[in-house]
């Protein structure tokens, strides 16, 4: 495990060190306040959180990237790890560009089954993955091609449909929710990766679906139309080089986003201006993902490149500001 752990910390420290480390232009007001760690994780394990979704009673759930585990922080900052997702024979050593077995996106159901989504390399294990609760063995409830890597993941209660975004591929899969075939739902160029990785963060919102793009730096948006393709995207946000996940505010369009390696955690407007709210001095690791529950801001920290302290961290919105 050490030595998988090492090279996922080396690898994508050093991929992810080409990306620009620009700051977002635009500077609008400054929203969050209070924010403080709640929960450390082992790094040496690969705790390395990649995604959040709420969870009941103020708990965060989790996916730890290089251990391959799902896992939940309660309130008071106590994890526990629900379920390990089965190791390729390799080790994960085919999963594009990264190199290692991980995983990703996580989305919750009112059932209070988890979804996540799991990259490595092979045929067998790549794909969407259900944990039903009180159980502690995932299943593979679709399967997505070996050579992509899926990567953010959500759930549209409308249709009860998943969508997935493939940040090699340039693709979003839509998968029914209780599984099946997965059908490429875009593949617009605007998802598309430059150097590194394309299609990243997805939310559905007001009868659209969001989608980031880190290569790109952007933020767009697809019309809901149709469960079996999508329309051509508009650009809501552009300039965010390194955009990972984000969260809306519930405040219209304005969102909260992870910039991974220039490392902060941006505000968007609804009209597209852009100014960081959170950085290192707040104790930012490479944040990977937003999830937002009521005033409770919480951010995954994956310390990909910092490699020192993988982190849950929590702040608090201000939603009367402006």
């Amino acid at each position: 495990m050490q030595k998988i752990v090492k090279r996922a910390v080396i690898t994508a420290a050093v991929t992810l060190a080409a990306l620009s480390s620009m700051t977002p232009a635009n500077a609008v007001s400054v929203p969050l306040s209070e924010a403080r760690i709640v929960s450390h994780f082992d790094a040496a394990q690969g705790q390395l959180p990649e995604n959040a979704v709420i969870g009941r009673h103020g708990s965060v759930y989790v996916t730890f990237a290089a251990a391959r585990q799902v896992a939940r922080v309660d309130r008071d900052g106590t994890t526990h790890i629900l379920a390990t997702l089965p190791a390729p024979a390799d080790g994960g050593a085919g999963t594009p560009v990264l190199g290692f077995a991980l995983t990703t996106g996580i989305a919750r159901t009112d059932d209070g089954s988890l979804y996540v989504l799991y990259a490595t390399g092979t045929s067998e294990l790549t794909g969407l993955w259900r944990l039903k609760p009180g159980q502690d063995k995932a299943e593979r409830i679709a399967a997505l091609p070996a050579d992509g890597l899926p990567n953010g993941l959500a759930y549209d209660s409308r249709t009860r449909a998943f969508y997935i975004t493939d940040s090699v591929l340039g693709t979003v899969w839509s998968v029914p929710q209780q599984g099946g075939k997965a059908t490429a739902w875009s593949t617009a160029p605007e998802l598309a990766e430059r150097n590194f990785l394309g299609a990243n963060g997805i939310r559905v919102h007001q009868g659209a679906l969001w989608v980031t793009n880190l290569d790109q730096g952007t933020v767009l948006s697809f019309p809901l139309h149709s469960r079996h393709r999508g329309a051509a995207p508009t650009v809501r946000a552009s300039g965010l080089e390194g955009i990972d996940d984000f969260a809306f505010t519930g405040r219209g369009n304005e969102l909260i986003a992870a910039l991974n390696v220039p490392n902060k955690v941006v505000r968007v407007t609804s009209g597209g201006a852009s100014s960081a709210v959170l950085d290192a001095s707040d104790g930012l690791e490479n944040p990977s993902s937003v999830a937002v529950d009521g005033q409770n801001i919480y951010v995954t920290n994956s310390a990909y490149h910092t490699a020192t302290d993988p982190n849950l961290l929590r702040a608090k919105l201000d939603r009367h500001g402006r």
